[in-house]
């Protein structure tokens, strides 16, 4: 529903995330955005609508005041629905996708690694 909904409404950059077994907070997670904050108010109205219309369960909605991100919390599932500047700022993606940086911000010093290890 929520997929569809967001390609409905022409959402950008749809990405879900799988969190199960990775995080409680959620089974999945969706990100998008939206043209401008009018679009992604819509956008998270439509789906919050549709969640209480179809599965009779109210959304947990926040962010709707500016609509520069929102937050919509359907229980398995959450929904981040950004303008692309805000989006890109916060970078949701980089840091949800679990895989290890190729090299570390900042390496442990030699010195300090035990002799088993190095």
């Amino acid at each position: 529903m929520v997929l569809k909904s967001l390609d409905d409404d022409q959402a950008e950059e749809i990405v879900t995330l799988p969190l199960a077994g990775k995080s409680t907070i959620a089974d999945y997670m969706v990100i998008a955005s939206g043209r401008s904050g009018r679009q992604v108010a819509s956008m998270a109205n439509k789906i919050a609508d549709k969640a209480k219309q179809e599965f009779g369960r109210p959304a947990r909605v926040q962010g709707l005041q500016t609509a520069d991100w929102v937050l919509i919390d359907l229980g398995d599932i959450i929904v981040h629905l950004f303008k692309p500047d805000v989006r890109q700022f916060y970078a949701l993606e980089k840091m949800w996708s679990m895989e290890p940086e190729s090299t570390p911000a900042h390496p442990i010093p030699r010195a300090l690694v035990p002799e088993e290890q190095q």
